[in-house]
């Protein structure tokens, strides 16, 4: 299977030399890829995304704990920014992981939310390979350099500040409507859900946001109206 993985510039990606080859090799493979490649010998990556997810909170919370005296609230909040699906999808680009990833030739068309999602979910799941594979301290090195070290520009922009209560806040301040939400569409299996929201003042729809929660969807949508709006 080498031919369709680089270990070589993988290596040079995380700067570690790997033990187990074909573990960071799950790690970018999407489930995708399995349905038009029957005899592919590995799994794909979303056990290893749910480890990599538990990893990189612990890590993120660990380092908020010991450098930030603010209250709980803020560092909860500071966290979800930081964890957050646009900003790991951000990140994952810019390293050139999605250089890597294996995955249908149908979603690799895909330049949309649906690449943002795969390329976040796939970021944590090398955190995950990186755990097993090298330990602790090697997941938190790379969860540090890639990482922790957007939490500046994060807290400077206000983005750790939850954008429905904004929303609404200011909603209710300059209009006098508090907003309401309704979710538009859904699509995707079970394990892949995805859910596109709409926020709306009275009945103007004012946005939409897309996520794989209704939640999230929601939350992106507000996001998106206070664009909208000029309310930044």
């Amino acid at each position: 299977m080498d031919n369709i993985f680089d270990y070589k510039k993988f290596s040079e990606l995380l700067g570690v030399e790997m033990r187990n080859r074909d573990l960071f090799q799950e790690s970018i493979t999407h489930r995708s890829y399995l349905n038009e490649h029957r005899g592919y010998k590995l799994e794909h990556n979303e056990r290893l995304e749910f480890l990599g997810d538990a990893v990189l909170e612990l890590i993120v919370t660990d380092h908020l704990y010991l450098n930030f005296p603010n209250p709980e609230g803020d560092l909860t909040s500071f966290r979800a920014a930081i964890v957050n699906g646009e900003i790991l999808a951000e990140i994952a680009f810019r390293i050139g992981l999605g250089d890597f990833l294996l995955m249908s030739k149908g979603e690799a068309k895909d330049t949309g939310r649906a690449r943002m999602w795969l390329l976040s979910n796939a970021i944590e799941a090398v955190i995950g390979a990186l755990y097993l594979d090298q330990g602790y301290d090697a997941a938190k090195k790379f969860i540090d350099a890639n990482i922790i070290s957007e939490l500046p520009r994060v807290i400077e922009s206000g983005l750790y500040t939850d954008p429905k209560s904004r929303f609404q806040e200011v909603s209710q301040e300059k209009t006098g409507i508090t907003p309401s939400y309704r979710i538009m569409k859904e699509w995707g299996p079970d394990h892949d859900r995805h859910f596109t929201a709409g926020v709306f003042l009275g009945e103007s729809l004012i946005a939409e946001g897309e996520g794989a929660s209704k939640q999230e969807a929601q939350r992106n949508a507000a996001a998106e109206g206070i664009k909208e709006k000029g309310w930044q």
